[in-house]
């Protein structure tokens, strides 16, 4: 078949065929093993990404409540503002802060 070589290994000869033949078994292993790796590190990541993106959903329902508290309150500003209660107005806005203040340090802890 070519260069004295036998016709049953089709040209090749023994020791160079299982050279070839072990260096691409050892560079398939490396290379199943860096996907293998590649795949878990994506899982992860997607997990990962799974719980920040409920943490930013519950992060922003608290907002939505503690804006409407905020809402609801200033309204309420609005309506003593139209009176002359001044002193009461005073204490409204102080309270309004507080609960502003109160409401922020317990989201921060979180």
């Amino acid at each position: 078949i070519g260069d004295g070589a036998p016709a049953g290994n089709y040209g090749y000869t023994n020791t160079g065929y299982s050279v070839y033949e072990e260096e691409n078994e050892r560079l398939t292993e490396s290379l199943r093993t860096k996907v293998s790796a590649i795949k878990s590190l994506s899982i992860e990541i997607g997990t990962e990404v799974k719980n920040q993106n409920k943490m930013l959903s519950e992060m922003d329902n608290d907002f939505d409540s503690t804006g409407g508290l905020l809402g609801a309150t200033m309204g309420r500003l609005r309506t003593l503002s139209r009176g002359s209660q001044t002193k009461l107005l005073c204490y409204m806005m102080l309270f309004a802060l507080f609960v502003f203040f109160v409401i922020y340090w317990i989201i921060k802890l979180r």
